[in-house]
């Protein structure tokens, strides 16, 4: 059974920094492509950052290239997201997702329960 856990979110301020992490129980961790995704208030689910399983490769949507780092330690079963210079916009619900490598929400399979993340001044 996958079980991922997401921590990190909350409530901060326009330009603040945020680092989302998520831990994975899946003894298969570092087999796997894994992505965040956010989905904010009457919006659709959209990926946000996504890394290959030896972390070698990552990218980004367009609305975070620069801000949002995305990065993994395969040993502590664990995938990170370092947010930089937050925008009101960046409010939504963080999820992070295991499956393959596309930007589609519906192609993965496993996902955590979400965290928080409030831009707010």
């Amino acid at each position: 059974q996958v079980q991922l856990v997401e921590s990190g979110g909350g409530l901060v301020q326009p330009g603040d920094s945020l680092r989302l992490s998520c831990a994975d129980s899946r003894h298969t961790f570092g087999a796997d492509h894994m992505a965040w995704f956010r989905q904010a208030p009457g919006k659709e689910r959209e990926i946000v950052a996504g890394i290959t399983a030896n972390g070698r490769t990552s990218y980004y949507a367009d609305s975070v290239k620069g801000r949002f780092t995305i990065s993994r330690d395969n040993a502590k079963n664990a995938v990170y997201l370092q947010m930089d210079r937050l925008k009101y916009e960046d409010t939504a619900v963080y999820y992070c997702a295991v499956g393959p490598a596309t930007t589609r929400a519906e192609d993965y399979a496993y996902w955590g329960q979400g965290t928080q993340v409030t831009v707010s001044s």
